[in-house]
């Protein structure tokens, strides 16, 4: 559907290019929601009263900035929905994301109820909307839309186009298009550039489109409509989308348009309605909203239909006010950590199908050399470039946890060896040590990371004696044993410290700590080296590593690897609970770590690459699994209670709650969500494993490889394992020095300083290490050099390990 200008019309062209620039908005989201379609491909998220962020034509694709009404009465009032309204946001129907919004003037004049879906046989965004004046003379209702295709606001086009008789708004950018139709037809129409020449400046200006110009070419552009409100009937609003030319999506606009409003709904919850009869129920009432229901509804509504399996982190972008052009993803990219953790929150909701869609999805982005990209657009394609060695053990995990519950039959298993053998590979190595820890920062040995490697490893060496049977599955599966064996058994070594300054003041033995740095020379040492933290407000930028504590020392348990009794594990928690828990109007919460940047300022002002983190609602559902997990059942339950008391008035998880004193111009208040994103998926994945881990009585997603292994066996490490590019420069007495190298070679060695020697071939893993086991040795030193088979056969350099 072609501007007027390419049809021979006259256009008026709005003054005021390119505009200002381009913003996001609001993440503080109280809906998200799209239809459950392999036809329609859009997605909504409500904030403030409006719809804001629409997606299309892939979950990771936001293409509008915020779509709201102004009312003005054509003088002298004027009012903006998002600004000037108290708003409630509620579900129509349980379980079925569409919503009611009805947003009242705070000067009592007016009230607006909106109904807001998509229309599962259309790409398109429907709401009825009704004015009911309250106080004084007529009012006149107005349409406001930012478009940002794809993913930005500048280089926008817009125009007033036709339909086949329809008058519509369109733009176009990016290589989408969108068209905004209404049912009465719009009374007036106008195009302009943000802040300059766009309908609200009109508006506010004179309460009417006194000046409308027809097309807006290359900017920061809003389309702007009046409304034909009469009386109690309501006014209907389509947005439909395309790709191949306006015309799709204008043909998408007015197909919304020509169904009654009742009859897109009844489509729309009869999928809904089928989905959510599939899963167990675990529902649960809070505050009018069944909070269960609203979990389930929030892991689905963020896969898209194009690539299965493909759940983004949140349909949303932190601060997104002070974000433009460049920030790209927000949060609507793909974190394999999240996703292995819905795939967690599926599998507890038992949602078996949803699992299996997003195992093939790892299956099919997984890297050449066994690993996940830090994150990535849907496509596959990385995003940010970090390694984080817990993103590439969950997905082993999720496959094991799937397997055990049932998701996964033996005939489906065994295609998701080679991806879980490659995995296992890459962290063997990779790892211990992390290039970056679970929450994209710092590099170094974490609790999580090294929890979540090693019950990987355990769980990939239990699915290599399934799914490759013979000498080669019990070869894989000793040889990643082993590894798990010397990890868990170094752990403390690397992380455990005593005899501190907080450890007397907290009047504990001792603790684990956040992280330690991957530092040449002996590992204790380590823990004495100083961290770097970034993006901190809070003084000098590095801490003395026995200093740091997060909370993700829990991991340790949540993943097997200690006892929730463990005198270890017990003073680690009180230890976390002086430094990091903050009290909230509701209960307790507990921010990640101290000297965390990531959250607002203390005067309120939004994370801009420094700020003060704040309380994780997530934090207190991985807390209630260990009070679970340590028998305090009822402990576990109040935490739930708190965890569900920080969401919005929609019942959405966001990422942070506001934890300091009210900032009210910001719109913080203690407890509540603060400007991080919101809805977070992973924190709805928690939400529901919570609620299943207490219906069951234990910790849904506890490994029990590790439980066996080092709680109820107790077992020791046999080897001690020493790579060119990971060394180990002690040796306990009696274990196996185990050379890990990337080709074939012939290791000699001597423990008589050379007087003696002796050879070893290295054998192939299977996992691209070629591994050469020495004696276990007495006290004293033992050197070895070696010499590749493949190579020129010249002997590498000779290292010498000390033993005891």
């Amino acid at each position: 559907m072609p501007p007027a200008s390419e049809r021979g019309q006259d256009v008026a062209d709005a003054p005021g290019w390119p505009g200002i620039e381009g913003r996001w908005t609001s993440s503080a989201k109280t809906g998200v929601g799209t239809a459950l379609s392999s036809v329609s491909r859009v997605w909504f998220t409500v904030s403030h009263g409006i719809v804001n962020e629409v997606y299309y034509p892939r979950v990771d694709q936001a293409c509008t900035r915020d779509f709201g009404l102004i009312v003005t009465d054509g003088a002298g009032f004027f009012a903006e929905e998002k600004r000037d309204c108290s708003s409630e946001t509620s579900s129509i129907e349980d379980g079925v994301p569409a919503f009611e919004v009805v947003s009242t003037h705070l000067g009592g004049r007016f009230r607006i109820t909106k109904r807001i879906l998509t229309d599962p046989r259309h790409d398109v965004v429907l709401q009825q909307i009704r004015l009911e004046t309250l106080q004084g003379g007529p009012l006149r209702l107005f349409a406001l839309l930012a478009p940002h295709l794809v993913n930005g606001g500048a280089h926008n086009s817009a125009w007033i186009g036709d339909y086949k008789g329809t008058r519509m708004l369109c733009a176009d950018g990016g290589g989408t298009r969108l068209a905004l139709a209404a049912d009465p037809p719009f009374l007036a129409a106008s195009v302009g550039f943000v802040g300059v020449s766009d309908g609200w400046q009109v508006l506010r200006a004179h309460g009417h489109l006194a000046d409308q110009w027809d097309r807006a070419t290359d900017g920061n552009v809003a389309l702007t409509a009046e409304l034909a409100v009469a009386g109690d009937a309501p006014v209907r609003l389509a947005l439909g989308f395309g790709r191949v030319n306006t015309a799709e999506a204008a043909f998408h606009a007015r197909s919304g348009l020509q169904v009654a409003f009742a009859g897109v709904f009844e489509r729309y919850a009869a999928g809904w309605r089928t989905w959510q009869a599939t899963l167990r129920s675990l529902d649960r009432r809070v505050g009018g909203h069944n909070s269960y229901r609203i979990s389930t509804s929030v892991l689905r509504c963020h896969e898209s239909p194009t690539f299965p399996g493909g759940l983004i982190a949140s349909l949303s972008i932190p601060w997104g006010a002070s974000k433009g052009d460049d920030d790209l993803g927000g949060y609507h990219l793909v974190w394999p950590r999240d996703l292995v953790q819905t795939a967690g929150g599926f599998l507890a909701c038992g949602a078996f199908d949803e699992v299996r869609r997003v195992l093939r999805y790892l299956r099919s982005v997984q890297e050449a050399d066994g690993s996940w990209a830090q994150n990535c657009w849907l496509d596959g394609m990385p995003y940010w470039h970090g390694l984080q060695l817990d993103e590439c053990a969950l997905p082993i995990l999720l496959v094991d946890l799937a397997w055990r519950h049932g998701a996964l039959r033996r005939p489906q298993l065994e295609p998701y060896w080679p991806m879980v053998r490659a995995a296992a590979g890459f962290v063997v190595r990779k790892g211990p040590t992390t290039n970056q820890d679970r929450w994209e920062e710092n590099a170094g040995y974490t609790p999580f990371t090294l929890a979540a490697e090693i019950a990987g490893l355990l769980a990939a060496a239990d699915l290599a004696e399934l799914c490759e049977p013979g000498t080669a599955g019990a070869g894989i599966a000793a040889f990643l044993r082993d590894t798990a064996d010397a990890w868990e058994g170094a752990l403390d070594d690397w992380l455990y410290v005593a005899d501190t300054a907080l450890s007397r003041q907290t009047g504990v033995t001792g603790y684990y700590v956040r992280i330690v740095p991957p530092v040449p020379g002996e590992a204790r040492a380590a823990i004495h080296a100083t961290v770097e933290v970034r993006n901190r407000d809070l003084g000098d930028a590095r801490m003395p590593a026995e200093s740091l504590v997060s909370t993700d020392a829990l991991a340790l348990v949540r993943f097997g690897v200690r006892a929730p009794d463990d005198p270890r594990i017990t003073g680690s928690v009180r230890v976390i609970d002086h430094v990091l828990r903050q009290e909230l109007p509701y209960g307790p919460g507990w921010r990640r770590y101290n000297g965390d940047g990531y959250g607002e300022h203390d005067d309120g002002s939004p994370f801009n690459g420094t700020g003060v983190g704040r309380v994780w609602p997530l934090l207190a559902g991985e807390r209630a699994h260990y009070e679970l997990a340590a028998g305090r059942k009822a402990e576990a339950e109040h935490l739930l209670t708190v965890m569900e008391a920080s969401s919005s008035h929609g019942r959405l998880l966001p990422e942070q709650v506001w934890d300091s004193v009210p900032i009210p111009e910001r719109e913080l208040t203690p407890g509540a969500p603060s400007g991080s994103a919101m809805p977070l998926v992973w924190a709805h994945s928690e939400h529901i494993k919570l609620l299943r881990s207490l219906a069951d009585g234990a910790v849904f997603d506890l490994p029990p490889q590790t439980v066996r292994r080092y709680q109820q066996e107790r077992h020791a490490s046999r080897v001690q394992p020493w790579r060119p590019d990971w060394r180990s420069e002690t040796a306990v007495p009696g274990r196996v020095l185990r050379v890990e190298l990337s080709e074939p070679a012939v290791v000699a060695w001597s423990a008589d300083n050379w007087a003696t020697r002796a050879e070893v071939a290295t054998h192939d893993t299977g996992l691209g290490v070629h591994a050469a086991e020495l004696p276990p040795a007495a006290p004293g030193s033992l050197a070895f050099t070696w010499r590749s088979i493949a190579g020129d056969g010249r002997p590498g350099e000779t290292v010498t390990v000390r033993i005891g």
